[in-house]
């Protein structure tokens, strides 16, 4: 019974993240709801028994590409981009 309950925490948790991390508005907030994606993700491995994958997903997926990720977001600079992109031009 509880692993039929842990497993649908972990399931439900890691769809409704991964949304956010597709819908939000805010590229910092869609970084940190694909961080708690990755660790939800990592629970789901080890209800599998499969604890290695479990830590290669925390240590590969949430340690260096969610930094990568953020290293790239933070050279990227949104907020000046944005301007850009929604400009109207001038007719």
């Amino acid at each position: 019974m509880i692993p039929q309950l842990l497993f649908f925490y972990f399931g439900g948790v890691t769809i409704l993240s991964a949304l956010v991390a597709v819908i939000a508005p805010n590229l910092v907030h869609s970084a940190l709801s694909l961080l708690v994606a990755f660790i939800h993700i990592a629970g789901l491995y080890i209800l599998l028994h499969a604890e290695f994958i479990a830590a290669v997903q925390i240590i590969v997926y949430a340690g260096a590409i969610l930094v990568l990720y953020l290293f790239v977001l933070m050279l990227f600079n949104p907020k000046q981009e944005s301007f850009y992109l929604h400009r109207q031009l001038p007719v």
